[in-house]
């Protein structure tokens, strides 16, 4: 069959729909952020885990991690929530703020104090936080498009 044949045979089929509200994010991007939130978390966690440190200093970045997710999630929310008009105290957003500042410059500070691993580990732990603190804040603000498009 020459190309022309495949083409009007595909004309002839009906095209799968597939049903997306407006402002709705796609499915692929929906994929992607939590692959991306997977990929950064687990890849952290099993460097730790490979880590030589000390158990302190082990929970020390996980705490780190935790912290700094939930502060980024919260932040978005906030910053959200202005920005569509729902009421939003000035200290919760100062906090929200704050919180995530304050879990990024521990995230710096422990990894340049750390004597314990290489800079390449030190790389290692930084880009997969970044990487997880961002998908958060994405599959954070996935879910709201959602919502919002279908109504809820």
């Amino acid at each position: 069959m020459s190309n022309i044949d495949l083409e009007k045979e595909e004309l002839g089929k009906p095209k799968i729909e597939i049903k997306r509200m407006e402002g709705e994010p796609t499915a692929a991007f929906k994929g992607a952020s939590w692959a991306a939130l997977l990929v950064g978390a687990i890849a952290y966690l099993i460097g730790l885990y490979n880590a030589t440190m000390q158990l302190n200093e082990k929970g020390y970045y996980f705490a780190v991690l935790v912290f700094g997710l939930y502060s980024a999630i919260s932040l978005q929310k906030a910053v959200r929530d202005k920005d569509e008009g729902v009421p939003v105290t000035g200290v919760y957003f100062g906090v929200s703020w704050f919180a995530l500042i304050i879990a990024i410059s521990l995230m710096a500070i422990g990894l340049y104090n750390a004597g314990s691993i290489t800079l390449s580990e030190k790389g290692f732990y930084g880009m997969a936080f970044v990487l997880s603190l961002f998908a958060a804040i994405t599959i954070q603000k996935n879910i709201r498009d959602t919502e919002k498009a279908r109504g809820k």
